[in-house]
């Protein structure tokens, strides 16, 4: 029977007009300006309001040839919803105002049957946005291609479990039909985010936040979880998807493919000035197949 996730954001973060969107997404794809690559497997993008970040995602999503793929494994963070654990959806279809995108239920199954994950009901799936945020893209960029989605919800996972689903997905990151496509802002920063770090010697507030943030993209770049954990607590820098990013590089570490990330993008919300203003910073990657 089909479950039907609503695009629940459609009209607030983003445009629910059909015409509008999609000629939106063409003409940020189209400024980004980026060669498609079959050897792109999976990104990092951002997952604010498109009037925010929808700009900076198009420097993931313009990576992305469509042709061979055939399922894509989204990874983003909960929000709103507590869990130590990864839950799965148990929606069958992801509308979105562009086209509809079906769940790979075959593959839902064969996650659940290891034992390790949860599951999300349709409220909790609705409420989230770090993942609806990549599905307009995804449903644009995949258009006229046969491609199911496998969306896995990222909890408070402790860095032991980070590895341990690393491991567990490192297998399919091998299938060149499989992509991924990891959700995550970049630091929060202002005192309405609990989160004011600020080093001087950098000059103006918004470049310490861009070196405390290129710092942190230049370690995932390495590809070590143990160095992006290592970080993340010194610095505590508010990465809201710290831990699909982790369980991401984990699973790069494990799998037999060598696959490289790359950042090609950066931006701030605002550039903070005053210890009373505040940003979101975004950035987006593309982790490519070394040949």
């Amino acid at each position: 029977m089909e479950k039907v996730r609503q695009p629940s954001h459609a009209g607030s973060w983003y445009t629910d007009n059909p015409t509008k969107l999609s000629s939106d997404l063409e003409e940020w794809l189209k400024a980004a300006g980026l060669t498609k690559s079959p050897h792109v497997r999976g990104v990092i993008a951002p997952h604010a309001g498109y009037s925010y970040s929808g700009p900076a995602a198009a420097y993931a999503f313009g990576n992305i040839d469509p042709t061979n793929i055939s399922r894509i494994f989204l990874l983003g963070p909960s929000h709103h919803y507590y869990t130590p654990r990864c839950a799965l959806s148990t929606a069958t279809v992801y509308k979105t105002p562009i086209g509809d995108l079906p769940v790979d239920v075959e593959m839902i199954k064969e996650l659940k049957a290891m034992g390790k994950f949860g599951m999300m009901d349709l409220r909790v799936d609705e409420a989230e946005h770090s993942m609806e945020m990549h599905l307009p893209y995804l449903a644009k960029v995949f258009e006229g291609h046969d491609v199911k989605v496998v969306p896995i919800l990222v909890g408070s996972v402790s860095a032991e479990n980070e590895a341990m689903y690393g491991e567990l997905l490192a297998k399919y990151v091998d299938d060149p039909k499989n992509f991924f496509s990891v959700s995550s802002d970049f630091c929060h920063w202002g005192s309405r985010f609990n989160y004011v770090h600020y080093e001087k010697e950098h000059g103006p507030i918004h470049k310490s936040i861009e070196a405390l943030d290129k710092m942190g993209m230049d370690i995932i770049e390495t590809g070590d979880p143990d160095a992006f954990k290592k970080y993340l607590l010194e610095f505590d820098n508010t990465i809201c998807g710290r831990h699909p990013i982790s369980i991401f590089l984990h699973m790069l570490k494990h799998c037999s493919s060598k696959i490289k990330i790359n950042f090609l993008r950066y931006e701030q919300s605002s550039q903070c000035q005053t210890m009373r203003d505040s940003s979101v910073s975004y950035a987006s990657a593309a982790a490519k197949l070394e040949s």
